[in-house]
């Protein structure tokens, strides 16, 4: 049985990283998130403006696409901090991988320094056509 290490986290956050000891420090994601509270889940979000229109480019997509889960969340009364998970799925994996300092960038001035568990899935194709990107996102507002 592995231990956890218990990572420093505001505890008015209400979330526990969890690391299981002795496995590499995970970049831009954690392995798991353990919290407590009110439970908010998105469907799949994409990079399309009020009016649905999409963003150009995939790395504009993204940003958009946070953007949105992030209005989505505060209708809920939560922050991007209060995110434990994300899903994302695009049509490109290369796409992805070859822009992964943009989109380094983009996360923390969308959703800032937080990095809950994620996923990363290549799909044939999203539902929109126009849409490179789409993510699901869960928060867990504390009590």
């Amino acid at each position: 049985m592995s231990t956890i290490s218990k990572p420093e986290v505001p505890a008015t956050r209400g979330l526990q990283l969890l690391q299981p000891s002795g496995w590499r420090q995970p970049k831009g994601y954690a392995n798991g998130v353990m919290a407590e509270g009110r439970l908010i889940v998105t469907g799949g979000v994409v990079g399309w403006d009020a009016a649905g229109r999409f963003a150009d480019g995939f790395v504009a997509q993204v940003r958009q696409t946070l953007e949105n889960i992030v209005a989505i969340l505060a209708e809920g009364g939560a922050r991007p901090d209060h995110l434990v998970r994300l899903t994302w799925y695009v049509v490109d994996m290369d796409e992805y991988v070859s822009n992964l300092k943009a989109l380094g960038r983009v996360y923390r001035e969308v959703i800032g320094t937080h990095y809950p568990s994620m996923a990363l899935v290549q799909v044939v194709r999203l539902v929109e056509p126009s849409s490179r990107v789409e993510i699901e996102a869960t928060a867990v507002v504390p009590r």
